[in-house]
């Protein structure tokens, strides 16, 4: 039996990983922030520190959904309406063990590590299809010419399907579940 997660509130980070320096002009101009945000809000996995706070239902076992993560306390909710420190066990593959439906309140710290390789590539990816995107030249974009009249059609979810247009998508999918 497992738990689940009910509540998410993860912090922003002070900052982002260094954007890879083998981007062409136009993809280095791009907010490395911003590119940042759409992977992180894809994978399970965090570079850089920040806070996050679960609150957790029912019971079973619990692992936390993003990584690496540093749990600094775990509370219950209690009968008195108050959380109170709670003494969770491991869970055989690594979790907690949560043995009452709770909610349980788990504050921790996650990111830490190199950016691996795929994510990296990733990263490379989506900013130059982002850099496409913005100056028009790119699938989603057409031109169409009418008797010497000129008219180009933009695909309003070009931006929204940039994470898999770029391939970027695929290069994280092992780091979408920890």
């Amino acid at each position: 039996m497992m738990a689940t997660t009910i509540n998410q509130a993860e912090a922003r980070p002070a900052s982002y990983p260094a954007k890879p320096i083998d981007l062409t002009l136009p993809a280095a101009a791009l907010d490395a922030a911003m590119i940042w945000q759409r992977i992180e809000a894809y994978i399970a996995y965090r570079y850089t520190p920040r806070a996050v706070v679960w609150i957790v239902e029912g019971c079973g076992e619990w692992f936390p959904p993003l990584a690496p993560a540093t749990i600094s306390a775990t509370e219950v909710w209690s009968q008195a309406a108050v959380w109170e420190t709670a003494i969770l066990d491991a869970a055989p593959l690594g979790g907690f063990y949560l043995p009452a439906t709770g909610p349980y309140r788990f504050t921790a710290s996650v990111g830490a590590g190199d950016v691996p390789a795929a994510v990296a590539e990733a990263f490379r990816r989506l900013a130059e299809h982002l850099a496409a995107v913005k100056s028009n030249v790119m699938p989603g974009v057409r031109e169409e010419h009418v008797d010497g009249i000129g008219s180009s059609i933009f695909d309003a979810a070009a931006v929204a399907k940039a994470l898999q247009n770029s391939g970027a998508a695929d290069l994280l999918r092992s780091y979408r579940r920890v």
